[in-house]
């Protein structure tokens, strides 16, 4: 049976999407065609309402309605902390922790050299000069704990050192609920190593 073009057309963008496959992309397209035409249309009118109101921050390269983000213009953040996160969808995790009161940098990835993506890729020329003025006490690396995440730290770290500022690194290991026996040896090797006076 041949698929109609629109609906070809449709699973064929969706696939596009991280984390789609072509079953989920059809799942998608026929929960769509199954759907109110409202629904739809809302749905087309967000995602062009997102890419015409919104804005990336001047200054930590945060997704913003505005120039600068509501996390920069906030004055009662704490102006000595910056976190160095990888994608704004940290910050998000983040900020709904609500454990973090200073500001951010978004590095927009982390160097993978497999995937082509160097440290002249990601907005790391960007941080050093926030960092120059003495008013940044402490920088917290906050990159992801993986291969990429680790060599990105590690870079940083070399980078920054000289200039001044406090250089710490997020904590990891087990989740809370985590059950031991289903950890892996890296996950409680950093457990072991983070652990604190009780």
């Amino acid at each position: 049976m041949k698929i109609p073009g629109p609906v070809a057309n449709l699973i064929a963008e969706l696939e596009k999407l991280p984390g789609i496959g072509p079953k989920s992309a059809e799942r998608l397209t026929y929960h769509l065609l199954n759907a109110p035409k409202e629904y739809a249309d809302r749905l087309a009118s967000v995602i062009s309402e997102v890419k015409e109101k919104t804005t990336i921050c001047k200054i930590c390269f945060n997704i913003a309605e505005h120039n600068p983000c509501d996390v920069c213009a906030d004055t009662a953040r704490d102006k000595s902390l910056v976190m160095v996160v990888e994608e704004p969808l940290d910050i998000i995790a983040l900020e709904k922790s609500r454990s973090y009161n200073g500001l951010y940098h978004v590095l927009g990835g982390a160097i993978a050299p497999l995937s082509g993506i160097g440290p002249e890729h990601l907005r790391i020329k960007e941080l050093l000069p926030r960092l120059k003025d003495g008013v940044v006490k402490e920088v917290i690396l906050a990159t992801n704990p993986n291969v990429e995440g680790e060599s990105t730290a590690m870079y940083l770290q070399r980078l920054i050192l000289p200039l001044g500022p406090k250089i710490t690194r997020i904590a990891r290991g087990l989740p809370v609920g985590a059950d031991l026996e289903y950890a892996d040896e890296v996950t409680l090797s950093r457990a072991i190593e983070g652990r604190r006076e009780y």
